[in-house]
């Protein structure tokens, strides 16, 4: 009898602390149950609620320069040394190997770390200087080399990791292992939605002729967040989200009525259970059901003017390739998505740089610059922060063949570029330097703990006070570690 009135003490000490979710999410009960609230409370799940810490979620920390991401990710690893960063000292010592003192017996790859000797070769495009700030890029990129006042390019970024999983993964989700939240699930989690017809948080995929690395959902995922943060993949062709549409027999009002019946049972089970995930569950099958109509709305690119098929090029009407996807982006940006994120597979050079490159740049060239162009001609640049980059760089010396021009380059994580572009970052410079041979950086390093940093800033969110406690811990996007650069913003 003693035992049962302290279960019975517990349980109401346990109800006298429920969070505002919970008890709006059975106050909701009484009217119908549609979602928990959600539909009839559109707000209730927006993220504005106190976590542990007692930081307001669903609200910036302090005023932000960016509302949204676009995070146009070259999977692969990008040649800085055919893009963005000329370095004429590796022509001039074209063959020669790369000096031990310059290598400093840095970490390599099982690819590489047999060779005999470490042959320098320089850059098999030549390079210019654009626009006012006279930055240096590859001719393989004359899009982007015609907008580069409106991009701040970064050549000093470094990372931990030197084989792609790892790497590619550190750049998603702030850590080398799998189950962390991405980054798209970290500003769903912190900032909530613009549009409740939508994902927060949506993924396109891509792959170019060159040698794809795959990527795979662990890279949107939510890890320990609620799945609710999760990114959504949009696929190309005529059915962009996969199951999204009805059943075959069952029409939009049985199925509401079916939505709203299944909300009224796991508002039982979580009366029961107190499982947070179950109004996850519930949030999901109505954002389903409000994207059967606001889906096939925005990805319909057919109904872009001439001037912007123009701009894009003639790739971005065919579902699933890079421009579309482009296209796609700016499209789920203006309508209130979070973060975009877009993978391009493909830029995995170890061997035939000199054709596969080419033809990789020519497929993300003009979609990529006129991305840029079409959001600041509508007004959207300044509070939309583009991202162009990929996991980590290449090597200075070859791999491969040199004499046939059938070389590659291996895996650098020591020093590679990227560029950002709107969203508070300034435009029409370039930060950071690298040693004369590409190798080392001699200026303004910034790790991709600092990246990440840099962008939750823009945005309005204080890096270190975003946090989650899972396991006994409280986690965040950047870790232990992460300075804002503040040098690269207005």
């Amino acid at each position: 009898m003693k035992k049962d009135k302290t279960l019975e003490k517990e349980v109401e000490k346990a109800r006298l602390f429920e969070n505002r979710r919970q008890f709006l999410s059975r106050l909701s009960i009484g009217i119908g149950s549609a979602a928990l609230g959600s539909l009839l409370i559109p707000d209730l799940f927006s993220g504005r609620s106190a976590d542990d810490d007692g930081m307001t979620r669903g609200l910036a920390h302090f005023a932000p320069k960016a509302k949204r991401v676009i995070y146009l990710f070259q999977s692969g690893g990008v040649s800085q040394l055919e893009s963005f960063d000329a370095k004429p000292k590796l022509r001039e010592m074209m063959g020669q190997d790369l000096p031990e003192s310059i290598r400093g017996g840095q970490r390599l790859t099982g690819m590489t770390a047999g060779q005999a000797s470490f042959p320098l070769v320089g850059s098999y495009y030549d390079f210019a200087q654009y626009g006012k700030s006279g930055a240096w890029v590859s001719s393989v990129f004359p899009h982007m080399a015609n907008v580069v006042d409106d991009l701040c390019i970064i050549r000093s970024l470094h990372t931990d990791a030197i084989n792609h999983d790892p790497a590619i993964t550190f750049f998603q989700t702030g850590a080398q292992q799998g189950n962390r939240p991405s980054m798209g699930a970290w500003l769903s989690y912190g900032l909530g939605s613009e549009n409740q017809n939508l994902p927060a948080f949506c993924v396109l995929v891509s792959k170019g002729g060159g040698n794809g690395q795959g990527v795979y959902a662990k890279l949107w995922t939510n890890g320990f967040l609620d799945s609710v943060h999760q990114g959504v993949q949009l696929m190309g062709g005529p059915d962009p989200v996969l199951y999204l549409g009805n059943p075959a027999g069952t029409d939009k009002l049985s199925r509401r009525k079916l939505f709203d019946k299944l909300a009224e049972l796991n508002s039982l089970q979580f009366e029961a259970f107190g499982d947070p995930e179950i109004t996850a569950k519930v949030q999901q099958y109505e954002m389903a059901y409000r994207m059967q109509t606001s889906v096939p709305e925005v990805t319909d690119l057919s109904k872009e003017p001439d001037h912007i098929v123009k701009l894009y090029g003639p790739d971005c009407l065919v579902p699933g390739t890079y421009a579309a996807n482009c296209l796609l982006a700016r499209k789920l940006s203006e309508n209130g998505v979070r973060f975009v994120q877009l993978y391009h597979q493909g830029w995995d050079q170890h061997g035939n740089l000199p054709n596969e490159m080419a033809t990789q740049a020519k497929d993300v060239d003009q979609a990529s610059a006129a991305l840029v162009t079409d959001l600041k001609q509508r007004g959207l640049l300044d509070e939309t922060l583009v991202i162009w980059g990929g996991e980590f760089g290449r090597t200075n010396y070859c791999q491969g063949r040199l004499e046939h021009n059938n070389y590659g380059r291996d895996h650098h994580p020591r020093c590679f570029s990227v560029w950002m572009a709107g969203g508070g970052i300034k435009p029409g410079i370039v930060y950071g330097e690298t040693d004369e041979f590409g190798y080392n950086i001699v200026k303004d390093p910034v790790h991709v703990h600092d990246f990440h940093a840099t962008i939750l800033h823009q945005l309005g969110l204080n890096h270190e006070k975003l946090t989650y406690r899972h396991l006994g811990r409280r986690y965040r996007l950047t870790d232990v570690a992460g300075t804002v650069v503040k040098d690269i913003l207005v």
